[in-house]
């Protein structure tokens, strides 16, 4: 299996690092220890700003860019795992900002005008992608500004870029299932060993029984163990992995729809096609002139 397409030690992950600060930030590279699947107590805004690759945000499966951007809340699943070369290193992928719900519940009670974001920390609990490209462009430079001060300032550069985020009307929310139903240690860390394995054979025939046989468990417990874990049956995951990886293939290239349907991993043309208007309400045709549309829009805003 290639870096690439690996997830390690999915866990619940304690930030001892708060240090008495209202709002922590980090930065790293990929590969990085920080990256696997994991959930944790605090909100997490997430700028990639480097590389592409699959995003895993409770049971949702998708692809990110150079600026996207996420916001998840509490204890919800999640993962971003880059597509590089053999022996690529990316010094700087990440640009995150932790904080947790007594920031808002405490602070609300003196400034009033915090209610205005509870909103979007709702929504949040779903996981959220800002698709606007002002808004992308306007909250890296704030990120930045975040990374490069300290104290009340800090915390200002952050209120700011939180208002900006809750006035975008462009964004995608992601998990149909919210994180108390996902976040079990237990059961996210039996997933995990299953979901490297189907990360490893998704593009060829792969049964339920195989990826049980792999884990030694019987076919029937860790179909429920895995829907526990993930929100989604064993195929309706397989599924959306090999649609999510179609998606990226139709909006990078003109390589026809029917090279895409065997590289993502389907048998057949017809299933692929039903499979795709199913989970995506168009034809693969159709998602690859609205991808093609949608860049061209974000170049000539971006320029």
């Amino acid at each position: 299996m290639s870096r690439s397409t690996r997830i390690t030690d999915p866990s619940y992950e304690l930030m001892d690092d708060h240090d008495g600060l209202s709002v922590i930030y980090r930065q790293h590279g990929f590969p990085c220890p920080l990256v696997r699947w994991h959930f944790h107590k605090e909100y997490e805004l997430h700028l990639i700003v480097a590389s592409s690759g699959k995003v895993f945000v409770g049971d949702y499966i998708g692809n990110f860019n150079p600026r996207s951007l996420f916001l998840t809340g509490p204890n919800l699943p999640h993962n971003w795992i880059s597509q590089l070369a053999e022996d690529e290193v990316v010094d700087k992928r990440d640009m995150l900002v932790n904080f947790t719900d007594e920031l808002f519940e405490g602070g609300h009670l003196i400034f009033t005008e915090l209610k205005s974001l509870a909103p979007l920390l709702e929504r949040s609990r779903q996981g959220i992608e800002f698709r606007c490209p002002d808004t992308l462009e306007q909250a890296q430079g704030l990120m930045q500004q975040i990374a490069d001060s300290r104290g009340v300032r800090r915390l200002g550069y952050f209120l700011i870029l939180m208002e900006l985020l809750a006035a975008c009307e462009d964004y995608q929310l992601l998990s149909d299932i919210t994180a108390p139903q996902l976040a079990d240690e237990h059961n996210i860390d039996r997933t995990n060993r299953a979901v490297d394995y189907i990360f490893s054979h998704y593009s060829r025939e792969l049964t339920l029984e195989e990826v049980a046989e792999h884990l030694g468990m019987k076919p029937t417990y860790f179909s429920r163990v895995f829907k526990q874990s993930t929100g989604r049956t064993f195929v309706e995951f397989v599924n959306r992995l090999r649609i999510s990886k179609s998606c990226e293939l139709l909006a990078d290239g003109d390589k026809p729809v029917t090279d895409v349907c065997f590289e993502s991993g389907f048998n057949n043309i017809s299933n692929f096609n039903r499979r795709f208007q199913q989970l995506k309400g168009m034809t693969p045709s159709h998602y690859r002139r609205l991808a093609v549309q949608r860049l061209t829009e974000q170049n000539r805003a971006v320029g």
